[in-house]
């Protein structure tokens, strides 16, 4: 009767040091490498949809700069007064002038291609420069998202949390970027 007894709690002793190692190292991946995160508005359409789920490489910026194209997921500037984060495509890195006119998007005066996009901006910005250690960040909704022409500034890179690199909710919408 004693040595059941002695099985079974060795038995539970070892499962929840499983679950105790398993979530340890689940914080650690959530924390510094990989996260999921929902998309709460449509400022990506069509690339990314509303209610989509996306995952983060949160280390990726360590080791590299972004570059235009990248889709990255951040915490606002200050001047905006908001605390959830946003996602949104690297349009300008340091010293691009930025300019949008005419219903398309130049930089450092050369159209971008942008087969991305939900529709032409139908707003005029800049030109401008942008400065050291910051990016220019638009949606792929053109006019429907507060980004970076729309607040005036830079999203510096001390905001940055990582680089969207594909949907995997829904089964559907599956897809690297």
């Amino acid at each position: 009767m004693q040595e059941p007894m002695k099985e079974i709690k060795g038995f539970f002793k070892e499962l929840l040091s499983i679950v105790l190692v398993a979530f340890i190292l689940a914080m650690i991946l959530r924390t510094f490498v990989v996260e999921g995160r929902i998309i709460p508005t449509g400022s990506m359409l069509p690339t990314i949809q509303l209610q989509d789920r996306v995952m983060v490489n949160k280390f990726v910026y360590w080791f590299t700069e972004p570059e235009r194209g990248d889709i990255v997921v951040f915490q606002p500037p200050d001047i905006i007064g908001q605390e959830d984060d946003y996602i949104k495509r690297v349009i300008g890195v340091p010293g691009d002038i930025i300019q949008v006119k005419d219903g398309k998007v130049y930089i450092n005066g050369e159209p971008l291609e942008e087969p991305y996009i939900a529709e032409a901006p139908n707003y005029e910005f800049g030109p401008v420069t942008v400065p050291e250690d910051s990016l220019f960040v638009m949606g792929d909704n053109r006019n429907q998202s507060f980004d970076s022409h729309a607040w005036n500034g830079w999203l510096t890179m001390d905001h940055l949390k990582g680089e969207a690199f594909m949907i995997y909710w829904p089964v559907k919408h599956i897809r690297m970027f």
